[in-house]
This record gives C-alpha cells, sequence and structure tokens, in this order.
C-alpha cells in the first residue's frame, strides 16, 4: 500500500475543496503518463471498485489509486515537499533504513 504523509494530505486536500465546489464527488488519483515512463501524474476522477482510497484527518477521500498501480507503488511514500527549487508532491521508495532510493515526483 502506498504510505501517504499528513503533509501531503493536508495540501490534497486543501487543493481539492476547490474542486469539489465545481464538480461535487470527485476526487484526485495518481495515474501514469503513457508518454513518460516512470512519471506519474494527477488528475480528477470518481471512485472505481478495488481502488485504494487515502482519505485525510477529517475523512475526505483525497486520493485514488488503482489497484495495480497500488502493487507497483508497494513500500513507496508520497509526500508533499518545499525545497529551493519549488515545492509538490514527491514518491519516495525507502529502504529499511528509511534512505531515499529512488524519486519519482509530478507537480
Amino acid at each position: 500500500m502506498l504510505e501517504v504523509t499528513a503533509r501531503a494530505r493536508e495540501k490534497l486536500q486543501e487543493a481539492l475543496l476547490g474542486e469539489q465546489a465545481a464538480v461535487p464527488q470527485t476526487t484526485y488519483r495518481i495515474t501514469p503518463i503513457p508518454s513518460m515512463p516512470n512519471r506519474l501524474g494527477i488528475a480528477l476522477d470518481k471512485e472505481k471498485r478495488g481502488d485504494q482510497v487515502v482519505k485525510s484527518k477529517e475523512g475526505m477521500k483525497v486520493l485514488l489509486v488503482q489497484s495495480d498501480l497500488a502493487q507497483e507503488l508497494e513500500g513507496m511514500v508520497l509526500d508533499y515537499q518545499v525545497t529551493s527549487r519549488g515545492e509538490g508532491f514527491t514518491i519516495l521508495q525507502r529502504s529499511v533504513s528509511q534512505a531515499c532510493q529512488e524519486h519519482t515526483s509530478w507537480n
């Protein structure tokens, strides 16, 4: 299962509140970008059978991950980071020692 940090959940919820005013019952979905191998994107979508659902602290659905992609993201951590190069979501794979091994990001 993809782990989502509290900070990432908060940022997803903040962004989603505005989107749901226009399109109720939608949430964000992590999706592969076919034209860019090893890159992920995020899009608005509705929940489908078999999705991994991530909720905010308040219980709001903030992220969907299709079951086959969820298997590929096993052991990964979604976070929201602010760096000197900007801010955005990152997906990191951590080893047993919690050291960063791989990095995939999207804006």
